[in-house]
């Protein structure tokens, strides 16, 4: 997906191809539309966000012309990155993946719609030194809001059966930084008294996503800050997050981050 990041008015492109391995976040100004998520079908109406990390999972969109809606994509390693693994975030993913839609009043669809034209507005300035930071800077600001929004509508994301218990077992682990030193799925199950199939059947199941990207997701930015700090060298680096080699976690940077240790490193200065 070019630059991570698309914005369209076109409510039947939400699940077109370049879109994979992205998440939307639309909302319908006008009219009404429906379509099939997980096998479920939901209907939209004015005011109605809908956020679906899995866009390839839509089928059978369908609205009458008269229908208005607006929508920004950003890839979802990008917004995972900016973000530490926490209790709400999965709390919010496991409820969105069972029902992506959460109605909003006229106020807070007016600061959606703020959220994401101003994306579109520096969409294309790419050549501003410090891109990333900037988009970065406003995906967050409409994440909260989206936080704000579920919660004021849906309340407490909690859960108490066994698999959503293990899934949020799972989140309060990688909060705490573990990923510093631990990224093994076999590692997490054992601590959480499961089988490594039984937790990556139950996180996939419940959210959609894999366990392995929701350590790398809590592994990243431990990563961005021990490379943000020139006074470390790689392999001390590598030493301290317990990579068995230099090699293997330049891999692991290259593979995660798009980029290798040096490469990293080298981006954080400024353009001249």
């Amino acid at each position: 997906m070019k630059n991570q990041f698309i914005f369209s008015e076109d409510f039947n492109a939400v699940n077109a191809k370049e879109l994979s391995g992205s998440c939307i976040h639309l909302i319908c100004t006008e009219g009404e539309g429906s379509f099939v998520f997980n096998g479920k079908c939901f209907h939209i109406f004015k005011n109605d966000l809908v956020v679906v990390a899995n866009p390839h999972k839509i089928s059978n969109i369908a609205a009458p012309e008269s229908t208005r809606v607006e929508w920004f994509a950003a890839g979802n390693k990008f917004l995972h990155g900016l973000l530490p693994a926490n209790n709400y975030s999965i709390g919010g993913s496991i409820s969105l993946n069972n029902n992506p839609v959460i109605p909003l009043s006229d106020e807070n669809a007016r600061r959606f719609l703020d959220d994401i034209r101003r994306l579109r507005e520096r969409l294309q300035d790419t050549d501003f030194q410090f891109y990333d930071g900037l988009m970065g800077s406003l995906c967050l600001t409409m994440i909260y809001d989206i936080f704000e929004f579920h919660a004021l509508h849906y309340g407490s994301v909690s859960h108490t059966d066994r698999a959503g218990y293990i899934v949020s077992s799972l989140m309060q682990m990688l909060s705490t930084g573990i990923c510093r030193t631990e990224r093994e799925v076999t590692y997490f199950a054992e601590k959480l008294h499961v089988s490594p199939k039984y937790l990556s059947e139950t996180v996939r199941r419940i959210t959609g996503t894999s366990v392995t990207t929701y350590i790398a997701n809590a592994t990243v930015p431990i990563i961005k800050e021990l490379l943000s700090d020139e006074q470390l060298s790689l392999i001390q680096i590598a030493d301290m997050m317990n990579f068995n080699t230099l090699s293997y976690f330049c891999r692991y940077c290259k593979k995660h981050l798009g980029k290798t240790p040096s490469e990293y490193r080298k981006s954080l200065q400024p353009k001249r």
